[in-house]
């Protein structure tokens, strides 16, 4: 059985069935989850010639990054499993590469996190972080796709 699960999270429906799945894996067991958020300054970068202050944007992000770790974490609570969460920052880099360095430095032996199924043009364009964590990490990885993601 696993002993620590690291599970992503970024507020978004498809990171909730990751979250969703395992907690599933862990109840009823000693495994705890590690949740992540990674406060991704790229987007923000790009938009910043329509912030008032980039001080102020990343504060946003930040508290946001803490709200969705809270309620993942009252989540996890309710179902009877032991979490604990981090919040890391990227700039300049891939949200996988944190994801895959957070897995090994805090001693998971197991990630699961959503993914969005993007396929073709869409995939390339958007890139795939969670087709980046499969390759790099090193531990198994379940993608839990979002049932209404395309097939």
């Amino acid at each position: 059985m696993y002993k620590k699960i690291l599970v992503p999270v970024d507020g978004s429906p498809t990171a909730e069935c990751g979250l969703n799945e395992a907690i599933k894996l862990a109840a009823g067991s000693s495994t705890a989850l590690h949740l992540l958020y990674v406060v991704d300054q790229y987007p923000m970068l790009v938009d910043f010639a329509a912030a008032a202050s980039y001080e102020e944007v990343q504060e946003d992000l930040r508290r946001y990054g803490k709200e969705v770790l809270a309620k993942a974490l009252e989540t996890a609570k309710a179902a009877g499993v032991s979490a604990d969460s981090v919040e890391r920052e990227v700039i300049g880099g891939r949200v996988a590469d944190v994801v895959v360095e957070e897995a090994g430095k805090a001693g998971c032996d197991l990630i699961v996190m959503g993914t969005h199924g993007r396929r073709g043009l869409s995939r390339l364009t958007l890139g795939s972080d969670a087709e980046l964590v499969v390759r790099h990490a090193p531990v198994p990885v379940l993608l839990v796709r979002h049932a209404e993601a395309p097939r």
